[in-house]
């Protein structure tokens, strides 16, 4: 390792089949949750939206254990299972929700669609209208502090990235039709937010390549591939976040430990050849004009679900230092060849190429013909097909 310096609204888990129960692959030990937090402030009233599945569950779970919490109320369109805690039903885009939050000290807004196959259109006006409205919401109720939670994807993927990051580092991601679209302007709103409400202060979480129960992301599908696609004179890095430690970044967040904008992640980082061998993966090279123009001619058919502009996050390095977690105390449970681990028994029979997963007869035909190499370049077969059907 290098050396370190519902739906889908489904609390940040990409597919709403989260869990908030101790996370351990088939055949691996499972890992105690961390220690609570020690906070010697008065204990605080959170509410967490987005709190019936997923991170969302996870982390109100997390604090009703919490001595810095003295009460948690969970907010979301479904009632969930989580004990403890006292349940408020509604969207997060109904202006409602203010009344619902009165008393409350703290807000984590993590009620975001992050579903792969949705519609882009409805999951953005979804995505930034919950957002918009929680933060006019908490203002309106006199909520003091809300936290949010991104991506370290907002910073973008390039060549000429510092390894790592600082967390004040240019945000350079390209918007496009794309998840990170979403999280760039849910920051704007949380930089814009305590302009307008002065009182209230936005805390940002960004995490690294998230990876737990139910998570689903491109990234993710990377490891389902036959081969990993690597692009001729990339140099990827790869750093991971468990969920486990998401979920307890957030509550130093919640309880004022840390604030502004704050990475997360394991310590250090994999170059692309640690990551080969830990997967027993080989990986199949491609030149760079090839892999984002066949990913383009892809996507803009539908035939994936990712933009071309996705693919540099496997290209280029994007790794955070964290630093002002390290400051607060903060420590990752998880390594990143732990967590690396965790992932491919997850994925273990899953079969995607280009963030496509396939099925069946589908994945029989791509992994007989010789594996990912047929699959990304074969696709001209598929281009043919798609075009012949909009001919008529």
């Amino acid at each position: 390792m290098s050396s370190p310096p519902s739906d889908v609204r489904s609390g940040l888990t990409g597919d709403g089949e989260g869990s908030a129960a101790p996370s351990g692959g088939p055949g691996r030990e499972t890992r105690p949750a961390a220690a609570p937090v020690p906070y010697d402030g008065r204990p605080l009233v959170v509410a967490v939206t987005g709190a019936a599945s997923g991170l969302g569950r996870m982390l109100a779970a997390r604090l009703v254990e919490s001595p810095g919490v003295r009460r948690v109320l969970a907010v979301d369109e479904r009632r969930g299972d989580v004990p403890g805690v006292q349940w408020r039903v509604l969207d997060v885009r109904d202006p409602a929700v203010a009344e619902r939050l009165r008393g409350v000290d703290v807000v984590v807004h993590l009620a975001l669609d992050l579903g792969m196959e949705s519609d882009p259109k409805v999951r953005s006006a979804y995505n930034v209208r919950g957002t918009q409205t929680v933060l006019t919401a908490a203002a309106a109720a006199g909520v003091h502090r809300v936290v949010l939670c991104t991506s370290a994807m907002v910073y973008g993927a390039l060549p000429d990235n510092e390894v790592p990051l600082a967390e004040d580092a240019e945000l350079r991601a390209t918007e496009e039709a794309s998840l990170v679209g979403d999280l760039l302007e849910i920051e704007r709103l949380g930089r814009r937010a305590p302009r307008v409400h002065p009182g209230m202060s936005v805390t940002v979480l960004r995490p690294a390549v998230v990876v737990g129960p139910g998570v689903d992301t491109v990234l993710t599908r990377h490891f389902e591939a036959p081969r990993l696609l690597v692009v001729s004179g990339s140099r990827p890095c790869w750093q991971f976040c468990h969920v486990d430690d998401l979920a307890s970044a957030l509550e130093y967040a919640v309880l004022g430990k840390v604030e502004g904008e704050v990475t997360v992640g394991c310590d250090g980082w994999l170059e692309q050849e640690e990551v080969e061998q830990l997967s027993g993966i080989r990986r199949m090279e491609l030149p760079a004009s090839l892999a984002l123009g066949t990913a383009a001619r892809l996507h803009r058919l539908g035939l994936t679900p990712a933009p071309a502009g996705d693919l540099a996050y496997t290209m280029y390095p994007w790794v955070v230092s964290g630093s002002r977690l390290h400051e607060a105390g903060w420590r990752p449970a998880w390594t990143n060849e732990d967590v690396l681990a965790e992932l491919l028994s997850q994925v273990a029979g899953n079969h995607a190429v280009a963030g496509r997963r396939l099925g069946g007869k589908d994945a029989a035909t791509t992994l007989g013909a010789a594996g990912a190499t047929v699959a990304l370049v074969g696709t001209a077969a598929l281009v043919r097909r798609a075009r012949r059907r909009r001919r008529g």
